[in-house]
């Protein structure tokens, strides 16, 4: 009978300071049960994807993006509110749904505006992990075939640890000094 990996305990996890996702509701459940208190950063990227869902006309698509990118880009999050109450109005008539839409969900990418400045670029989007996941995916497709659950795991660990190592000596993802 295999055996499954322990789980790791919520509660040995520390030093969480953000957390970056997009909207799945199961990452976001469990954000709530085990790190309530931590901040959260919906994925902009994922945002501005996800509007294009409620943008019904073609020649609309890139004007859209463009409004939204300029929101996030915004100085700080009282100008990124402004830009948005003004998104909204401008939608509300000839695309109410996604002027609902973007009401109710864009604020959810503005908790990068909390960071310095220098590290908001790196803090709003899950581009880091995703980066990660591809490069997983590669290494593994190689392998094609493994014998047992513990092989796959102890590829996938190398993989992060070898990561964690470049981040930690060499190319700095993310400087959180200040």
């Amino acid at each position: 009978m295999a055996r499954l990996p322990r789980q790791p305990d919520p509660a040995r996890l520390k030093g969480v300071r953000l957390i970056v996702s997009d909207d799945h509701a199961g990452l976001k459940a469990a954000r709530r049960a085990t790190l309530p208190s931590v901040p959260w950063q919906r994925c902009q990227f994922h945002l501005q994807q996800n509007a294009q869902a409620y943008v019904t006309r073609l020649d609309q698509r890139k004007p859209v993006a463009q409004r939204i990118r300029s929101i996030f880009n915004a100085p700080d999050r009282v100008e990124a509110e402004r830009l948005l109450k003004q998104a909204v109005q401008a939608w509300a008539t000839d695309a109410p749904k996604l002027a609902q839409w973007a009401e109710d969900n864009l604020p959810e990418g503005f908790t990068a505006f909390d960071s310095p400045h220098a590290q908001r670029m790196r803090l709003r989007t899950t581009n880091g992990l995703e980066r990660i996941n591809r490069e997983i995916k590669r290494r593994t497709r190689v392998a094609s075939i493994f014998p047992n659950t513990a092989s796959c795991l102890r590829l996938v660990s190398a993989l992060l640890a070898e990561c964690d190592e470049e981040w930690m000596t060499g190319k700095i993802y993310l400087n959180l000094q200040p």
